[in-house]
């Protein structure tokens, strides 16, 4: 199984206004405009714990035209079992600690596309009589609670890549990682196209043979033609600039093997010289068109050799 990674943090670098739309989309109409974002250091210098474990995926912090502040702990989850909500609540109360005029939304994104048989804990109490000493809970999100089909269309970039993490049909399968492509290709520049394409086809565990029904259901279409055209001109471009890599490294292997028997012919020539004097003009000759394993014979038998001659004319 592909496990989370800094690839999977990086959508959330990139695209951290999608985010904050796709999860917490009232924040707009409560604080008024974003006007920054700013992306936490993972781990803040007053922890002091000694579970390692205790790092940060993704704290971000947005500040809004009304000057709340709004600050989102995301915590990417592969497996179930993996999470601790012990450690989410320690983390929490140390970012409101540091940040006190923020509203700290711990949020635990979890990515695998297997059904659960088991929920996780969800909220955590410490009540007494009628008081209520502790309250802590968080946003869970599953991305295979989404329908794909629902997101077909939509305008945020971010769902359009997460589309083949979501729930869909057997069948639909081409057309959630077409529609991937699309929403990607429409909806982001050239520069995350191209970072995040490879990012689709990892994490939809796309195969080389529905690499080619997928780049032929685009060119059948005439909303994607475009991206068709796309893909083709980039692995030809890529193509060529593989073809000069290799060219370069046969090139330089070629030039390796010519070198050590260019010091074959030097060494057989220089014994020549010293046990017959000076060389014939045929002898280059003869010994440059000679293989490397006819080199090596000549060099072993020049001490017993009566004549170049005799010597050569193996």
């Amino acid at each position: 199984m592909i496990s989370h990674d800094h690839h999977f943090k990086n959508l959330f670098l990139d695209f951290p206004e999608h985010a904050l739309q796709w999860l917490q989309p009232e924040a707009m109409i409560l604080y008024g405009k974003l006007e920054m974002i700013t992306f936490i250091r993972q781990e803040p210098g007053k922890h002091r714990f000694s579970d390692r474990g205790l790092v940060l995926d993704m704290p971000i912090l947005f500040s809004f035209q009304k000057g709340s502040l709004l600050l989102w702990i995301v915590e990417f989850q592969e497996e179930r079992k993996s999470f601790s909500i012990y450690r989410l609540l320690r983390y929490a109360t140390d970012m409101m600690e540091q940040f006190p005029d923020a509203v700290v939304i711990p949020t635990v994104l979890f990515t695998s596309r297997r059904r659960w048989h088991k929920d996780v804990v969800r909220h955590l109490e410490s009540r007494f009589g009628n008081r209520l000493y502790l309250h802590f809970e968080y946003q869970l999100v599953r991305i295979i609670d989404y329908r794909a089909r629902d997101h077909y269309d939509t305008t945020n970039p971010l769902l359009r890549i997460l589309l083949p993490k979501m729930d869909y049909a057997k069948q639909e399968r081409i057309e959630v990682i077409c529609r991937a492509y699309k929403g990607l290709f429409d909806l982001a520049d050239r520069r995350l196209f191209d970072k995040y394409v490879d990012f689709i086809d990892v994490y939809a565990e796309v195969t080389k043979e529905e690499q080619v029904v997928i780049y032929q259901e685009l060119s059948n279409r005439e909303e994607t033609a475009m991206l068709a055209q796309y893909i083709r001109n980039k692995g030809y471009e890529e193509g060529i600039q593989q073809g000069v890599q290799q060219g370069v490294q046969q090139g330089l292997e070629q030039g390796l093997r010519e070198g050590a028997r260019q010091e074959k012919v030097a060494i057989l020539k220089r014994l020549l010289q010293r046990k017959f004097g000076s060389l014939p003009a045929w002898v280059d000759e003869r010994v440059q068109g000679a293989s490397n394993d006819r080199l090596d014979a000549w060099t072993e038998s020049v001490l017993e050799a009566t004549s170049i001659g005799d010597l050569l004319s193996d």
